[in-house]
């Protein structure tokens, strides 16, 4: 059989391959110290596990369930956003329950995309990006986020790409043969504060630039926001610019915040008419979400501040190992970094990331993400994960000690 055309140019995720390579080098004893991936080895509260096994025992709880999620989830994720961001949101109208945040960015691009339109994607940034975009049957036009500008964009080089205020689809893209396109549509753009992989929080000043820029071109910024809790002591929302919600939409997720990856629990947010338009999409490919996993998931949106001081403790002491690993290698980083990952850029005797990374797992067993799989802007850095033990770092910077690795 032949695949379809849309899947043309979509490799498989590279976490996804990288994980059998992973598998094949421990079959063969070499026991790899995985810190690479941003899934947290931490559980949940054990009040949220506690609901989940509570709510699973009941006779009622196994039925197909609303596309629009439980009122209690949705009463939740309302509390929990004006608690932690200072943003109201209607439970009814303005909060879509996701079966995860992935889900909602692929959802987002075949509610809104048609063949040919642009969508803004940053560089470096997360894959899933540019994938859904290409599924979708939009087309990528990447913006750099440079370390010297705080991985902040480049607003000068947007309002060229965007053309003027008073044309919003007069955009002229190059073609795949080389020539100009005109007439391109600029449907969307992609943000993600704090940034994933480079770790850069966000201000006030760059979130309400990014208002002003998608209301002057009628572009409309989807803001990825799953990290905001993570050694961050000023979580924000892009909902919380006044007059956003005309076109803004956020999605959030407890992936990271409440160690909940596996249970595929995310949200979007925005205006009522945003919530309506994805949700006709959304409607008809789910069919809702297990019940005594949303009812957990409202237990774990109540959880107090001591809930994320207790996490960002554990990452805190975490990070300070990673960062005796990457001196050991020779990287260079700042310290002033949010998010599950640190970032750093590879010693000039390395070519890029990818050769780090290489040498890392083949000669010690520790594997490091190479930043080039977030776009061409990483190629010069490498990403490590903060979701490993401490000892196990440890570990990982004897491992290159003894192969005489960095230092």
């Amino acid at each position: 059989m032949e695949t379809s055309k849309r899947l043309k140019g979509i490799g498989e995720y590279y976490f996804s391959q990288k994980l059998r390579e992973i598998e094949e080098l421990n079959k063969q004893g070499k026991q790899v110290i995985n810190l690479g991936i941003g899934s947290p080895d931490l559980p949940p509260h054990p009040d949220v596990i506690n609901v989940l096994m509570e709510e699973s025992r009941k006779e009622n709880a196994h039925g197909y369930q609303s596309y629009k999620g439980s009122p209690v989830l949705r009463t939740a994720m309302s509390d929990w956003y004006k608690r932690s961001y200072g943003v109201d949101l209607d439970p009814d109208t303005e909060i879509l329950p996701l079966i995860g945040s992935k889900e909602g960015i692929m959802h987002i691009c075949l509610t809104y995309l048609n063949k040919g339109d642009i969508v803004l994607v940053p560089n470096p940034g997360y894959p899933t990006y540019r994938s859904a975009v290409k599924l979708a049957g939009g087309r990528c036009t990447e913006y750099k986020l440079e370390e010297k500008y705080n991985y902040e964009p480049n607003f000068k080089k947007l309002e060229k790409l965007a053309g003027s205020s008073k044309s919003k689809a007069g955009v002229k893209m190059a073609s795949p043969k080389g020539g100009a396109r005109k007439g391109a549509n600029i449907k969307l753009m992609f943000v993600n504060y704090p940034q994933m992989p480079t770790g850069q929080l966000p201000t006030r000043e760059l979130f309400e630039k990014l208002v002003l820029f998608g209301k002057k071109h009628g572009i409309l910024i989807v803001h990825d926001n799953p990290y905001s809790f993570i050694l961050n002591d000023n979580p924000m929302s892009l909902l919380c610019i006044e007059g956003s919600r005309t076109n803004v939409i956020e999605l959030n997720s407890l992936s990271k915040s409440h160690n909940m990856a596996g249970w595929r629990v995310g949200m979007l947010c925005g205006a009522k008419e945003r919530i309506e338009e994805v949700l006709r999409f959304k409607s008809n490919m789910d069919s809702g979400m297990f019940l005594p996993v949303q009812l957990a998931a409202a237990k774990a949106l109540s959880l107090g501040k001591e809930w994320y001081e207790e996490i960002n403790a554990v990452y805190k002491k975490r990070r300070e190992k990673v960062f005796e690993l990457l001196q050991f290698l020779n990287c260079a980083f700042s310290k002033e970094q949010a998010g599950l990952f640190v970032w750093a850029r590879v010693p000039v005797s390395h070519k890029d990331g990818y050769v780090l990374s290489d040498e890392v797992l083949f000669k010690a067993g520790v594997f490091i993400t190479p930043g080039g799989i977030f776009g061409s802007a990483g190629e010069k850095f490498v990403r490590v994960s903060l979701c490993t033990k401490e000892k196990k770092i440890e570990e990982a910077i004897e491992r290159l000690a003894k192969m005489n690795i960095g230092h």
